[in-house]
């Protein structure tokens, strides 16, 4: 057995942020379990639990940097 189940394509779940690979649901002993990156298991997972996808995809959102509106001013003409 490998200690693992892979989540159906058909489930929406984002990718590691840190290296793309799609997360997997592992069990922790007699805890739960855990939504983790399927490559690395220093990325982020979610809490030993119930089955969160909600918080996996929430820790791997890519935030957009801010705009600077003001960048008109720093501009040398």
């Amino acid at each position: 057995m490998k200690g693992y189940v892979n989540i159906p394509g058909s489930i929406y779940c984002r990718l590691c942020r840190e290296c793309g690979a799609r997360p997997i649901i592992a069990r922790v002993s007699d805890i739960g379990y855990v939504v983790k990156c399927s490559n690395n298991d220093n990325h982020y997972q979610t809490m030993p639990g119930l089955i969160d996808i909600e918080d996996w995809n929430n820790h791997n959102t890519i935030t957009a940097a801010p705009i600077d509106f003001n960048i008109k001013s720093r501009l040398a003409w």
